[in-house]
């Protein structure tokens, strides 16, 4: 019976410690391991309420602008743009249009739909001299879909 004491304990002993490195507790009895583990505990919880709480005001905040899916595709002489979103806004596909020409991208060939949802191919082809990557035609992209539905 002792054995299994001795056994019961060491177990014991061995997860007292786990606890105490992972809540990174510096207490050397296992009263304060435990003590200290509750604190970091009731630490997590509050850092998880404060963090639901951010989100869910985020979400509340743009539940009115929805994000667009933007691909953009770089080929030899262009791009190749397709922009979705699941509803459309006023405006919107002149706002992405007037971008592609901010960035000096002559729209070689599109097809657009804007009945229930918004859904944009476009070829665009780089004037002569500009020098745009992908990363930044996407961007400009989203932030024309973001104005057009903060206005």
């Amino acid at each position: 019976m002792g054995s299994r004491e001795h056994k019961t304990k060491a177990g014991l002993h061995k997860k007292l410690q786990l606890l105490r490195s992972l809540t990174k507790s510096h207490a050397v009895n296992d009263a304060s391991i435990v003590i200290d583990a509750s604190r970091y505990i009731k630490e997590l919880k509050h850092k998880v309420k404060k963090l639901n709480r951010e989100l869910a005001s985020t979400q509340s905040s743009t539940s009115d602008q929805p994000l667009p899916q933007v691909t953009v595709e770089t080929l030899e002489r262009g791009f190749l743009i397709n922009v979705f979103l699941d509803k459309t806004h006023p405006g919107l596909l002149v706002s992405i249009l007037a971008v592609f020409e901010d960035l000096g991208l002559s729209v070689m060939e599109a097809r657009a739909s804007c009945a229930n949802s918004f859904c944009l191919e476009a070829f665009g082809g780089e004037d002569q001299g500009e020098n745009v990557d992908e990363y930044v035609v996407k961007e400009a992209v989203i932030r024309a879909v973001r104005s057009c539905y903060q206005d």
